[in-house]
């Protein structure tokens, strides 16, 4: 089982063209996440280092010092700044340089191409006048652009932290150790992968169970909410089945292994992961699509440019410089810096609002989300019980019943347990002393309390022993899916409890900011149909499934993205839930989840409060529309600059200078990361 961490293929949705070739040399030491880490790491180094030799090469550009009225020229000056010049071109500029081989590769230029034609348009032009075959040189202008767009890959990078771990951390949810029983009834440790089919395990009280098995010996209630999503311990006896990687609760048990290794439940969990993380295609970034265009553009008007200078009749060098000048603007310093900017400042206004953002991409698309599928058991509910109902005979109080029943439940682990001695806390009842306790298996748990033989049992037992109960009160709290306990007092019966899970406070708030966004609400729940309608109607949710086994969640989602055609968000916090997660357009899971759903999921709500989920929606919307707003100042830019480097109105004795175009490159840069800063949630 554990080697399934080890060499998951690569999910392809965090690549941006430029790491692919980085990928190649990594992919053979480490996984993604190292992978990634490296990357960033190299984005800074390459940028620190430029940054640096720019420096020099600002100090002695001709057209610097020109500009800054000063000169500070000497014999060989031009040849310090042609080497400075040239590491810069071909170590700050090497991922791009590669990353328009990938691109070009896959016949989509985009911001890699735009970028290496840009410096390599100046590289060689500069060079060529260093050794006399052309007037200027733009040297600055190259270090600048490289400086300025390894930045934006570096914060754009940073702000989109590793990929999955997803399946590392299933495989953590199994033990790696059994305890195996020989034919001769002793027990020795052994590693789970050696185990074989038939082979008889022993699983002790409060462990994990190692593999798919059936119960041989034993009594005992399994955990199984991480998998299953089934709220309540499910009661377990001889001849039904155990999961792998549930928890096992007060009873000991042997199993009979069934299955091993890949056709466990959950490594067939761990393949849906991963297959669901395959299928999802990289969105292609606005910034990629803006570049494109523009890449076209700047070849078409850097051709007809020189094209309409040779043919009237001016030098060959003239031609020259206007097309350079116009290839050069045309690569925009501010749309480099457009997305990145935006990214950084909506990622740390969703890390400060407790939502963490891992999958950007999907993160972007969450503004077109039109339906959110919520898992319930401890999403819109806390996931731990609490009394809603109590029902007394005549000789009795409510105090009464939940102090006795509360003295005796104290003793307990089980989570009804819990909600019962919650209740008596809430209520200011301080807790007796309970004496000979003992649990029923099955049956529930029995005491002495203040001299009183008190009991509190499951409605199965009350029948056993033929007492007369409220059956229509009974009814109606099974029929809306609550849990009913009895509580007898010296054989007497002294009353019921119902106790259901607790609904959280914010989901309904949550439920009714989607509506007025006009986003539909669906439940998807392990859990049965009562339980789930009840919670439902609650919420008012607008559809519920409920019995949906984990596998099936996946369907489900599918099945609302393909046959109701809506673009759709999934929030849980189980193991159940990863397939489901990783499969919808924005996965979202709640923090106090397992570690496995927070590993699958696009975006993690650390506070889990159902109202983050608007939140999500809504800052998606607001990056998108300051992203937009900052693509047209930066294109918007260029796209006025590029007639005026070409000489449009040359013949009214206007001629836009690379210096002066470099000013407005600055204000548009500046512009663009005032706007970014702007944003708020």
């Amino acid at each position: 089982m554990s080697n399934h961490s080890h060499h998951h293929p690569e999910p392809e949705k965090h690549m941006t063209t430029d790491e692919h070739q980085h990928q190649k040399a990594h992919d053979s030491h480490g996984g993604h996440h190292d992978h990634h880490t490296h990357m960033v790491e190299d984005f800074k180094k390459r940028f620190y280092i430029s940054l640096l030799i720019t420096i020099p090469i600002l100090i002695l550009s001709p057209m610097i010092q020109m500009f800054l009225s000063v000169d500070w020229r000497f014999n060989g000056d031009i040849y310090i700044l042609f080497a400075l010049s040239t590491f810069v071109f071909f170590y700050g500029g090497w991922p791009f340089l590669a990353g328009t081989k990938d691109e070009l590769k896959d016949k989509a230029p985009g911001m890699m191409t735009l970028i290496s034609l840009a410096i390599t348009v100046a590289y060689v032009y500069s060079t060529a006048a260093v050794f006399g075959f052309a007037e200027n040189d733009f040297y600055w202008e190259l270090a600048t652009l490289v400086d300025i767009m390894l930045l934006g890959h570096w914060i754009e990078m940073r702000s989109v932290m590793g990929a999955s771990k997803a399946l590392e951390e299933l495989a953590k949810l199994m033990p790696s150790e059994a305890h195996l029983i020989d034919d001769g009834g002793n027990i020795t440790e052994v590693d789970v992968t050696e185990l074989k089919q038939g082979d008889h395990v022993l699983v002790k009280p409060g462990e994990k169970v190692p593999v798919d098995g059936q119960i041989l010996e034993g009594k005992s209630t399994i955990d199984e909410s991480m998998l299953t999503g089934e709220s309540v311990p499910v009661e377990k006896d001889v001849g039904l089945e155990a999961i792998g990687g549930s928890i096992n609760g007060e009873g000991s048990l042997v199993i009979s292994v069934m299955k091993t290794g890949s056709e466990t439940y959950l490594s067939q969990v761990i393949t849906l992961v991963k297959e669901a993380q395959e299928s999802k295609s990289r969105a292609q970034d606005l910034a990629n699509r803006a570049a494109k265009w523009l890449f076209y553009g700047a070849l078409a008007a850097g051709l007809i440019t020189f094209i309409i200078w040779i043919s009237l009749g001016y030098p060959v060098s003239f031609a020259m410089e206007r097309m350079v000048t116009v290839l050069i603007i045309a690569c925009p310093h501010a749309l480099g810096l457009a997305a990145p900017l935006v990214v950084a400042v909506s990622t740390s206004i969703a890390a400060k609002n407790g939502l963490l953002i891992r999958n950007r991409a999907a993160f972007e698309g969450a503004r077109n989300i039109e339906a959110v599928v919520f898992d319930k058991t401890g999403t819109l509910t806390k996931g731990e019980f609490g009394v809603t109902n109590i029902a007394t005979s005549e000789d009795f109080s409510e105090e009464e019943v939940i102090s006795y029943a509360a003295a005796v439940e104290a003793q307990s682990q089980h989570p009804l347990a819990k909600g019962v001695t919650m209740k008596a806390k809430e209520m200011g009842i301080p807790l007796q002393r309970t004496e000979n306790f003992q649990s029923l298996t099955g049956k529930g748990l029995e005491g002495t309390v203040d001299g009183k033989q008190v009991l509190v049992v499951s409605p199965g037992y009350v029948k056993e022993l033929n007492l007369k109960y409220d059956n229509v009160q009974f009814d109606k709290w099974s029929s809306e899916g609550k849990t009913v306990v009895f509580t007898l007092i010296d054989k007497k019966l002294a009353g019921m409890i119902a106790l259901a899970d607790i609904v959280r406070e914010t989901a309904v708030d949550a439920i009714n900011e989607l509506k007025e966004m006009n986003v539909k609400s669906i439940m998807l729940t392990g859990d049965n149909v009562k339980v789930a309608h009840y919670v439902g109607v609650q919420l008012g949710m607008e559809e519920i499934f409920a019995e949906v086994l984990p596998h099936e969640k996946s369907e489900k989602i599918e099945h609302i993205q393909k046959v109701d055609r809506l673009r759709t968000a999934m929030t849980g916090d189980g193991v159940n839930d990863a397939p489901a997660l990783a499969k919808a357009d924005l996965g979202i899971a709640i923090g106090a989840g397992t570690d496995v759903a927070i590993e699958t999921a696009d975006v993690v709500l650390v506070k889990s409060n159902p109202l983050d989920v608007v939140n999500i929606i809504k800052l998606s919307k607001a990056t998108y529309r300051k992203m937009t707003q900052n693509l047209w100042w930066a294109a918007g830019y260029n796209i006025a600059a590029i007639p005026l480097a070409a000489g449009v109105l040359y013949p009214i004795g206007i001629v836009l200078s690379p210096a002066v175009g470099a000013i407005l490159m600055s204000l548009s840069t500046v512009i663009v990361a005032i706007n970014a800063k702007l944003l708020k949630l």
